[in-house]
């Protein structure tokens, strides 16, 4: 066992009896976490935490077909782990995969398995996070985005490999062979690694200035993906200490998946072992939602909640507002109390352009949009009672 593996070891065994449960715990290495990738020996010592990725329904897919593969879509269970030293973080992301999809270059009509890893710009409050859906208006997020590729020097465009050629086999000088390197850059399959900065649905903005650099890699085996993902701890957008949150999204190309038709987490803590600080953050983020079920069940029928929202078990127009069919699983306890007691603080953007035109769930006034659900003063004890119901609303694991 080297030094890495056995300070990973220890750590880990002092740490994990001190936090919360659902709290990933960021072991702290002196070794460079960039050269760790998904199969790295020292992924063994580390503690794995078990979150579950939840078929993201709030707002709906305009493809029929990709719908009815989706349709009764079931959570994924998954693992975490993540490594630090001075400078990056190291993540990695295990979860259960019965096929493995390649992108292939840029085909619409056949789509990659993929993950992403998503971090808020600004946690100070962690009652007030960004909307889990790739971040809300003033409450930006940083997304990197991986997908399983299969690399391809490829020319022809026919996706032969057998006819590759090099650029020496050809009678081109000077301009002709420029030319022909920007034609094969076009044609080829490359590894797909993308960072964003967002604020919503529709919002997602490449970071292409360098600004934002991170790597990535998937390796797939038994049925399943290793992904990692390792960045810096500070950078122009974000300064990772103490404790921070994080969220996870997963597509499973075979059935379709791409943008928002995904599992995805909701807000994990993450704490970095040795750092002091962010203990608020992890209490906000794990603590139990204490309410009464039940009558918080008879509260949403009896304000008429599921009139717009789609509700399990409950009717609803189509698209009139977001679908609370999984938001249990990704939305936090203090997003469903700011959302019910002001509507507006937190709009999702980006509903179905199926909806009927005088239903949508906001309107834009003087370029910012308004929410159409009106704010709901509830005493504190049944605003406590709905949330813990809301947060029963999730699908079943598999």
């Amino acid at each position: 066992m080297n030094k890495l593996t056995t300070a990973l070891l220890a750590t880990s065994l002092v740490a994990s009896a001190a936090l919360a449960e659902g709290t990933v715990l960021a072991q702290k290495t002196d070794r460079d976490v960039t050269k760790l990738t998904p199969t790295s020996k020292a992924w063994e010592y580390v503690k794995a935490t078990t979150i579950h990725l939840y078929p993201q329904t709030t707002v709906t897919m305009n493809d029929k077909k990709a719908n009815a593969i989706n349709k009764n879509a079931k959570a994924k269970e998954a693992r975490v782990k993540a490594i630090y030293d001075n400078k990056n973080i190291a993540f990695l992301l295990e979860w259960p995969d019965g096929t493995k999809s390649i992108q292939q270059g840029y085909r619409s009509d056949v789509y990659g398995d993929g993950f992403a890893v998503q971090l808020p710009v600004n946690y100070k409050d962690p009652t007030k996070l960004p909307y889990i859906g790739m971040g809300s208006d003033g409450r930006p997020v940083v997304i990197h985005l991986q997908k399983a590729v299969q690399p391809i020097y490829e020319p022809n465009g026919h996706g032969d490999v057998s006819d590759q050629q090099n650029v020496l086999s050809k009678n081109k000088f000077g301009k002709e062979i420029d030319a022909y390197q920007e034609k094969v850059a076009k044609l080829a399959v490359t590894d797909y690694q993308r960072s964003f900065i967002s604020e919503g649905f529709r919002s997602m903005t490449e970071i292409k200035d360098g600004s934002e650099k991170f790597s990535a890699d998937m390796v797939y085996g038994h049925k399943a993906w290793k992904g990692t993902m390792i960045r810096p701890l500070k950078d122009a957008y974000l300064n990772l200490k103490g404790a921070f949150p994080v969220a996870f999204a997963a597509w499973d190309g075979a059935k379709m998946n791409r943008d928002g038709l995904k599992l995805l987490s909701g807000w994990i803590p993450v704490k970095l072992v040795g750092q002091s600080g962010g203990h608020k953050l992890v209490k906000t983020l794990t603590q139990p939602v204490k309410g009464d079920v039940e009558n918080g069940k008879n509260l949403v029928m009896q304000n008429g909640c599921m009139g717009c929202h789609y509700i399990p078990g409950m009717s609803a127009p189509g698209y009139m507002a977001p679908g609370l069919a999984n938001i249990g699983g990704y939305a936090t306890a203090d997003y469903l109390r700011e959302s019910i007691v002001d509507p507006n603080a937190v709009i999702v953007p980006g509903y179905n352009r199926n909806a009927h035109p005088n239903t949508p769930w906001y309107n834009v006034v003087d370029g910012k949009r308004q929410s159409t659900m009106p704010p709901y003063p509830l005493d504190e004890k049944s605003l406590n009672d709905i949330v813990a119901y809301l947060k029963t609303l999730k699908s079943e694991v598999k």
